[in-house]
């Protein structure tokens, strides 16, 4: 197992870039209505899963934990606002963000073009990717992908994920094994079924951090680049640029580093999962 520094290591050198906005310039100066509600009510509604671990998960109690929920406290704290957690499906996040339900979203949302066509992102505060889980060095230390198109390899992928979409289009020559659920994918690499695993970068973190003892490893530079930003409303550029300038306060005075380093490199968290 690579050594959890490194994991830290890699993700800290994925994540450093300064903060942009992703959505649209703006052209004037349009009533801050969603400003101005959450200052007139000190209230700040954020829309997410809580069931995308590290980024945001449900502990025994029920609590909502993670990456995203530790960031956005720091920002609400900084803005001297209180956070109101709206939990819903990922598929309704961005429909309930246009819709004025939530203030902004944050749920591991990567940055897509279409996804901007909508909504306008601040960030990106974790740059994420397809990665691997093996129990191979020699897959681990892969820096050209293409020798993984082997027919002798073996990957698991969950169905209907864009890692499945990603496993047939780049290593079209390997084995496919589609799963259920992340566990049962997992359980696959432990019991050496499968040669890996091919998911997002924070799973394949998670799972190094929940099997310490088991020889997993994962790539330090993910096979692709999904920046994960907070979506915004598209309305609202004063919103935006005040999220925008708290967000880069927080990564430039290394409180978005030290988050990192809690969800990504320290297992303690592990024991509050179900």
């Amino acid at each position: 197992m690579r050594p959890l520094r490194a994991l830290l290591l890699g993700l800290l050198v994925l994540g450093v870039s300064a903060c942009q906005s992703f959505g649209p310039a703006s052209g004037g100066s349009p009533a801050p209505s969603r400003l101005t509600r959450i200052l007139e009510t000190g209230e700040l509604r954020v829309g997410l899963t809580a069931n995308q671990p590290p980024l945001n998960m449900k502990s025994k109690s029920g609590e909502i934990i993670g990456l995203d929920v530790d960031l956005v406290r720091a920002l609400a704290g900084s803005m001297q606002l209180e956070v109101k957690l709206v939990e819903m499906p990922f598929a309704d996040l961005l429909s309930s963000l246009e819709k004025g339900d939530v203030d902004l979203v944050v749920s591991g949302m990567t940055i897509t073009p279409e996804r901007n066509a909508r909504v306008a992102f601040a960030g990106p505060y974790v740059i994420s990717g397809k990665s691997v889980l093996t129990k191979s060095e020699t897959l681990a230390r892969v820096t050209d992908r293409t020798v993984l198109d082997d027919p002798a390899r073996s990957y698991a992928v969950l169905a209907g994920s864009t890692s499945e979409t990603f496993v047939r289009a780049a290593f079209p020559k390997a084995k496919l094994v589609a799963t259920v659920d992340y566990d049962e994918a997992v359980q696959m690499v432990l019991d050496d079924e499968v040669d890996a695993l091919i998911a997002d970068y924070p799973i394949c973190a998670l799972s190094v951090l929940r099997f310490p003892e088991a020889g997993l490893s994962t790539l330090i530079t993910p096979f692709t680049i999904e920046p994960l930003g907070i979506a915004l409303p598209a309305d609202d550029p004063l919103f935006v640029n005040l999220v925008e300038n708290y967000l880069s306060t927080i990564e430039g005075t290394g409180i978005l580093i030290q988050l990192k380093a809690k969800w990504f490199a320290d297992a303690s968290w592990i024991s509050q999962l179900p």
